[in-house]
Parts: C-alpha cells; structure tokens; sequence
C-alpha cells in the first residue's frame, strides 16, 4: 500500500493574516494544521498594556514555542517564575503569563504550534 507524502511551503514575508497591536504586529501563516507566527514588537511593548484588552483575559493564555530572533523580553508567569529571552533562545511558555520588550530595538521572535489562530484576535 503506497502512503501519500506531503509536501507544502509559504513564506512569513507574505502572511495570510496581519494583526496590529498596540507597539506591534503579529504576522500569521498557516500550512496544513501548522500556524506560525511572527511577533514584532516595539520597545515598550507589554502584553498586558497590548494584548490583555483585545484578549480580554488576565494574562496571555497562550501557550508559545518561541524562538527569538532579534531583541529581547523578559516573560513573568502567574506563579512568579520569570526569565530573560534573547537572540537565539527557544522557549516554551505554558499559558498564564505576561511579557514585555527588554530591549532599545524591536523584539522578533518566531511562534510555532497550532494554536496562533487566536493570539491578538479580538474576542466576541
């Protein structure tokens, strides 16, 4: 029985979707059940001042496997466990957390998963 490979490709610089932020923009694109999104944020950028009035929760209830690739943020969780991100650090981030530029130049990083289709999205 022969199984059927996949193969499909999109670029980052030509997003399906734009979202603007305050002090930012989140570009999305999506291959098959994948999403990848890429964040670029101002300095003075925090999720909390950004994001949380679009989300409408508390902190960002996300989950993230980040990679930074310019820049740097500092990422605090609900429980007060904090670190320090910056170019070429990988991160997973549970939910429950809030985030903010660290950096004098903006912060990029590269989002990967499923679950971007929501993030910076207002919510009805």
């Amino acid at each position: 029985m022969a199984t059927k490979t996949r193969i499909a490709k999109k670029s980052i610089e030509q997003p399906d979707e734009v979202r603007e932020v305050p002090l930012g923009h989140v570009d999305i694109v999506t291959v098959g059940e994948v999403q990848f999104v890429r964040t670029t944020f101002e300095p003075g950028w925090r999720w909390f001042d950004s994001v949380r009035p679009i989300a409408g929760t508390e902190s960002c209830e996300f989950p993230h496997r980040i990679f930074i690739a310019r820049g740097s943020m500092h990422v605090r969780m609900d429980d007060g466990s904090e670190l320090d991100l910056i170019p070429g650090d990988f991160s997973v981030i549970d939910p429950g957390h809030d985030a903010w530029v660290t950096s004098s130049e903006p912060c990029v990083a590269y989002d990967f998963g499923k679950e971007g289709a929501d993030y910076a999205k207002p919510q009805r």
